[in-house]
């Protein structure tokens, strides 16, 4: 069995040597390997400890075969390290006086782990391998192991538990019970997937030996263990391969040696969270201030700032959250409500809510309010996205740590994700979907397939509790990604094709069962609907591509952002020109691997799908049918607004940036160097955001922040703003949430269904009097009210259980108020600075 990390070259770096790491530099040799001397085929090392009554048998058997097999091994070494022995051992070495045996002395005992370390260190082979001096593996079982490097492993280790191997005499009952249960701990906290790490004959590529092994920092039993998880963080294969073996007598490990191994192997567990390095944390520190940095404008005053080009949804967002939160403290279900949308309601689940963060953070927001939650939310979530896609990054692809910043930085702060920074958090919360694409890549490795695929079911339940669009959206990434990985990679293709689609079937029979009742609700429950219409702008034009978001800092330019996309909230492409030819560069540059290809591919199909349903020839009135027509009207794919596809581009390019500049450093012209760092922060630093406009927030009226609106508005009945709200004009919702939810509202902004086919539109599902509120304060002009009108606005005060009209300062209120005064057939009373119509006083007209 091979055991690697993910496809297998997404990233061929070693970890750089741990400066702690052991030395040579308290040894004395008597012929430690010198420059001067030239590489061999094959260093065996054997470490010895009081090994004068085993060792010359070992030494005759392993020259014995070597020597048999000149063809194969027509230089070869053995390195004998020996660790402090008090007997014979380095005297049995030197006695026999043999031009291809070389011993290696450690002044005192520190144990197997420091005797490697010391052996590997002077070895010469391309090829290492390590066997103990009581050759419990026959050194005939090298042949197997030299085969399994032979087909691309970076380590070949001979196994007792790999299906195939043979065990002669067997050891004691006890020993064999400790042994299994410290192969299942190292399993699941150090090296996942290899069944027996302490067999002792395994064979190396020499290079990765000897970085690793200087890489190492225990002097015990466990070397082993942190030998392969060296290699495995290092995203370098491992194969695992069938041997005989027979317990030898003579074992120098006591019951002492299982505690100190214990420690060892925890010591090693615990430093995966210490090896966390400064560059890791100084990262998240910048994403951090970037974050609050672009939401500087709000981030210290929430509650009395408002960004304005989040249009509506700033205050559909904190009424989402202040919703939920009320919905949990008074033991309701979270995935309803008819505070909203009175008396119909609105079905949350259907309104993306992210039940997943406003349902834990109810003590937030009922302490500190919605305004408050929804910054924290904003600001904390993209610098968590921007730390998870580095995390990914310096995972999979890139070891630099400033290369992995970057391609981070991009992917987190690209435009399309400033642009609904201003007001989606559910496409700015996406940390999640980092470590969904790494569980994904676990899974192609084939080692831990069953808890992978249940941890990925779990993450993708998350997820969808977070918001459902992105997870679809990654999900064609990955699956563009895949495709174009597996047409240029077919080995890699056909080796994980299958533990892949086993650990996606186990990840389904987990999620679909944790997010089945929400997904019925949301598709079939109480004012579900059945798609919806967008905008019919709602795709990228090529144009848009390559021009520069409004909030780009250097390059912003807001008249050409407006024209090409919808609105503010939506410039889901504007990556620019510059970082366009600079991936292409890249491409070019780059073309032989497979990463960068795929990466490429990625990038180019989601922005081609983004171009919409229709493809229209500049200069003309030709229009192709677009790409985005093969999806438009499949499941879950009619309610995506299809130029956020284009929003995968970021993470693609992200990490094409980061390949790029890793890469800088390596190229043998100077020039070379200063030219592509060129070209990287030109096509950057254009892309820097700006912080996010903000401006005071419109100040609540005394007549709901004062409370006397609850003179006006009884048990079952709302509040009528005058126009009511809608996705035009939503500041009621601001008024609820400043009252505590302790009324209810007619009209809103949420999507909803209309008609007997339950069509998806945003607000509530209108009515003849709602219609002709919004036409006065559009237009200013004051109807003809006869008789039927006021029989119509009868019906629906009656409809919507109205207790009170309210009608706040604003354009064209004298039109409202006149208007209102013919409908209801009394004139508006002026309370607490706005006009009410108090519907018990007098019923209609």
């Amino acid at each position: 069995m091979t055991h690697e990390r993910g496809p297998q070259d997404l990233s061929a770096d070693i970890p750089e040597n741990d400066p702690s790491a052991h030395t040579a530099a308290d040894v004395s040799s008597t012929d430690l390997a010198t420059p001067g001397l030239s590489a061999v085929d094959l260093s065996v090392v054997i470490p010895a400890y009081n090994e004068e009554h085993r060792l010359t048998t070992t030494l005759d058997a392993v020259t014995d075969y070597l020597t048999a097999h000149p063809t194969r091994w027509p230089d070869w070494e053995i390195v004998v390290a020996d660790d402090g022995s008090t007997d014979a051992t380095g005297h049995l070495v030197t006695a026999r006086d043999h031009p291809r045996v070389r011993l290696v002395t450690a002044p005192r005992n520190r144990g197997k782990g420091h005797a490697l370390r010391l052996g590997v260190a002077a070895s010469r082979g391309r090829r290492v391998l390590v066997t103990d001096a009581d050759l419990a593996t026959p050194i005939e079982e090298l042949e197997r192991l030299d085969k399994a490097l032979g087909e691309g492993n970076s380590a070949a280790i001979g196994s007792r538990s790999a299906p195939g191997a043979t065990i002669g005499d067997r050891q004691h009952p006890l020993r064999e019970l400790l042994g299994r249960a410290g192969n299942f701990l190292i399993r699941r906290t150090v090296v996942p997937g290899i069944r027996d790490t302490q067999c002792g004959f395994k064979l190396y590529d020499g290079d990765h030996a000897r970085a690793a092994y200087a890489a190492s920092r225990v002097d015990g039993w466990a070397i082993d263990v942190e030998v392969l998880r060296h290699l495995h963080r290092a995203g370098l294969t491992v194969a695992e391969v069938p041997v005989r073996w027979s317990h030898r007598p003579g074992s120098k490990v006591t019951p002492l040696d299982y505690a100190r191994a214990l420690t060892e192997i925890t010591r090693i567990a615990l430093r995966s969270v210490r090896d966390v390095r400064p560059a890791d944390l100084f990262a998240a520190f910048l994403f951090l201030l970037m974050s609050v940095a672009l939401y500087s404008g709000r981030f210290f005053d929430p509650a009395h700032r408002y960004l304005p080009d989040s249009l509506r949804d700033q205050n559909q967002w904190e009424w989402f959250f202040a919703a939920t939160a009320h919905n949990v403290a008074h033991l309701k279900n979270p995935l309803f409500t008819d505070l909203q949308g009175f008396p119909d309601g609105v079905n949350l689940m259907a309104n993306t809510v992210m039940p997943g963060l406003s349902v834990p953070l109810t003590p937030l927001t009922l302490l500190a309010g919605p305004a408050v939650t929804l910054s924290l939310v904003m600001t904390l979530g993209l610098a968590a996205t921007a730390a998870a896609w580095y995390w990914l990054i310096v995972k999979h692809v890139v070891r630099g740590r400033i290369a992995a910043f970057l391609g981070a930085s991009l992917a987190a702060f690209a435009p399309p994700m400033v642009s609904h920074a201003h007001a989606h958090p559910n496409f700015v919360v996406l940390f999640m979907i980092p470590l969904i694409i790494d569980r994904t890549l676990r899974l192609c490795t084939g080692t831990r397939v069953v808890p992978d695929g249940v941890v990925l079911g779990l993450m993708a339940a998350y997820q969808v509790l977070l918001g459902e669009e992105p997870l679809l959206l990654a999900a064609l990434g990955m699956l563009l990604f895949a495709a174009a990985y597996a047409a240029v990679r077919r080995d890699t293709a056909r080796a994980s094709w299958r533990p892949l689609l086993r650990g996606l079937l186990i990840g389904a029979s987990v999620c679909l069962p944790l997010v089945v009742y929400p997904l019925v609700w949301q598709f079939a429950g109480p004012q579900s609907y059945t798609g919806i219409e967008h905008n019919p702008r709602s795709f990228n034009s090529p144009l848009a591509l390559l021009s520069f978001a409004e909030r780009s800092w250097l390059a912003g330019d807001a008249k050409t952002a407006n024209a090409l996309a919808f609105n503010t909230t939506e410039q889901n492409a504007f990556y620019g020109w510059p970082l366009v030819l600079l991936a292409f560069a890249i491409l070019v540059r780059l073309w032989k691997q497979a990463l960068v290809r795929a990466l490429a591919f990625t990038a180019v199909a989601a922005a081609f799908l983004s171009l919409g349903r229709e493809l229209r020839i500049p200069l003309t009135a030709i229009t192709l049918p677009g790409p985005w027509q093969l999806l438009a009207d499949r499941p879950l794919f009619e309610a995506v607004i299809e130029s956020r596809v284009a929003m995968i581009c970021a993470p693609a390019l992200g990490m094409l940036v980061a390949i790029a500049v890793d890469r800088l450093p390596a190229a043998r012209s100077l020039s070379i160097r200063y030219v592509g760092l060129l070209g990287v922060a030109l096509a950057l630093l254009p892309l820097v955001p700006a912080p996010l406009k903000a401006v005071d927030r419109i100040a609540v009226p005394a007549f709901i922040a004062d409370g006397t609106w609850t003179s006006y508005v009884r048990e079952g009945e709302s509040l009528v703003p005058v126009p009511l709200p809608d996705p035009s004009d939503a500041e009621a919702l601001h008024w609820q949430t400043e009252a505590g939810l302790g009324f209810k509202l007619a009209g809103g902004y949420f999507n909803g269904p209309y008609g007997d086919e339950r069509v998806g539109i945003y607000g509530a599902e209108p009515r003849f009097t709602s219609n002709l509120l919004r036409d006065v304060r559009n237009s200013g002009r004051v109807p003809p009210v006869d008789d039927s009108w006021r029989e119509q606005a009868r019906a629906d005060l009656a409809y919507w259980r109205a207790g009170v009209l309210v009608l706040a300062p604003q354009p064209n209120d004298g039109a409202l108020r006149e208007t209102v005064q013919k409908l209801v057939g009394t004139p508006g009373r002026w309370v607490d600075g706005v006009w009410v119509w108090d519907l018990h006083e007098r019923g209609p007209a």
